[in-house]
């Protein structure tokens, strides 16, 4: 996630069901099992994991089974350690106690996500490391790991992870991602390895994508305990030789066997906490509820249209219909640069207050900014003896309305239709529009010029943009 662009908002669920949802992944219910499991008999070693005798036991006690049971019994006794579950007592006889923080286990929904947080920061430095069998061949005689052999380098290793997670986490909050829905492996690889400006990938490229595919599966195989995604692997056939026979008949067109992830209600919740703590600005819906109207048109100003909504659904939860409606207009106020989109948002907050704010509405109808808007407002609800608006107020809300929608949307084929409307319906439209006492007058002009098709019309959008720069004397 290079791009500093700020983030969309997580809408994230609520505190207790993500608490309820810690407690029964797989990793940190182990963890606390097998703290409660612990007793003066239980030994640990000079790092702090279960002697080798003791992990049969501590796998029974979890009801694992197979090859792997002992490996999962030690994992989730690290967790328990790392998290604060146990304690160790005396390091040199490996004695340990149950931890002070088991009893955060029972406690608020925050102290059970603070513990859940330590876990993920295990799990995410467990997935990190290379394979088992890979640092035992990397070991010299000495016992100690040759890092060159393995060409493994933690830091850009936990950094891959991070952009990993970083882009899965953009897409799935972004309105126009997946949403609730898994991403394919192979497109997660792509974004940490093609370049966004190349065209067809290169051979070299696409080798590195499905080396990024295969590291990215036995992490996520990894992750997958703690909580924080939903992972469908690798389909094992991919990874067989060519020598060998298939087990069975594949279909080549079904993405699902490259692997597909999505991050789970607290996978978003425990990346967006990491992302708060690296000081990545990462709202989430509700943020801005306990704030001033000021703050909800600002903080939602970046936000993708339902995103916005959301938020000033829940801002609006919270207080009387009609004060409401007149400290959005307060807020709206203004000739900075952010003002128009302040007035649209503003606009768009009070469509969902109702016919309850009408008399806010008629008490800025001489107001010269947002005299317009209450105009718009009052006629579309069919209420009655809403005066005219005079042809000042027509054209300075009409480029009031367009600054908004360029500050919002940029140069979108939306706006495209609504400069080709203006210049059609009315043909003196920038005879008179550059004489508009506005701020953004010359800006929306020299827009208008850009987005028009017509060459003949785009040149008189341009003159009136030059007219109005120097009324402005700019």
């Amino acid at each position: 996630m290079s791009d500093s662009s700020p983030l969309p908002p997580v809408r994230l669920h609520p505190e207790a069901e993500l608490a309820r949802d810690a407690l029964s992944t797989p990793l940190l219910a182990r963890a606390a099992r097998l703290a409660r499991w612990a007793g003066e008999d239980t030994r640990v070693d000079a790092g702090g994991g279960l002697v080798e005798e003791q992990l049969p036991a501590a796998a029974a006690h979890l009801g694992l089974t197979g090859d792997e049971a002992a490996a999962h019994a030690s994992e989730a006794w690290r967790v328990a350690v790392d998290t604060g579950l146990v304690e160790i007592v005396d390091e040199e006889e490996g004695t340990v106690a149950t931890g002070e923080d088991l009893a955060l286990l029972s406690g608020s929904p925050q102290d059970v996500l603070g513990v859940w947080l330590t876990a993920l920061e295990t799990a995410l430095a467990d997935a990190s490391v290379p394979d088992l069998d890979d640092l035992v061949e990397a070991m010299d005689d000495g016992g100690q790991i040759d890092f060159a052999s393995l060409d493994w380098d933690p830091e850009a290793e936990q950094e891959f992870l991070d952009g990993v997670l970083g882009n899965l986490y953009l897409l799935t909050v972004s309105e126009d991602g997946p949403g609730d829905g898994p991403v394919p492996l192979p497109a997660l690889a792509a974004s940490m390895i093609v370049p966004s400006d190349m065209g067809e990938p290169t051979n070299d490229v696409l080798e590195q994508v499905s080396d990024a595919m295969m590291r990215l599966d036995d992490q996520f195989r990894i992750l997958e305990p703690v909580g924080i995604v939903e992972y469908q692997p690798v389909d094992e056939a991919l990874m067989a030789d060519a020598d060998e026979e298939p087990a069975a008949v594949v279909d080549e067109t079904d993405v699902s066997r490259y692997g597909m992830v999505r991050l789970t209600p607290l996978g978003l919740y425990g990346l967006r906490s990491r992302l708060l703590e690296a000081g990545i600005a990462a709202p989430a819906v509700g943020d801005l509820a306990d704030k001033g109207a000021d703050a909800l048109l600002d903080g939602t100003s970046a936000f993708p249209p339902a995103a916005a909504q959301a938020e000033t659904e829940q801002w609006l939860d919270r207080r009387e219909p009609l004060a409401a409606a007149r400290e959005l207009l307060a807020a709206a106020r203004g000739s900075d640069a952010g003002a128009p989109l302040r007035r649209l948002r503003c606009q768009q907050a009070l469509s969902l207050v109702g016919a309850v704010a009408e008399e806010a509405l008629r008490e800025v109808l001489d107001d010269p900014e947002l005299g317009g808007l209450a105009r718009v407002w009052l006629v579309e609800r069919g209420f009655e003896d809403v005066p005219a608006p005079s042809e000042d107020m027509v054209f300075w809300l009409t480029v009031d309305t367009i600054a908004a929608q360029l500050a919002a949307e940029g140069n979108s084929e939306e706006l495209q239709g609504l400069v080709e409307g203006l210049a059609q319906q009315h043909g003196g439209f920038f005879a008179a529009a550059w004489k508009v006492d506005h701020p953004a007058t010359a800006d929306v002009l020299e827009a208008m010029g850009r987005l028009h098709p017509d060459k003949k019309v785009a040149k008189e959008a341009r003159k009136a943009a030059f007219k109005a720069r120097s009324q402005q004397g700019g």
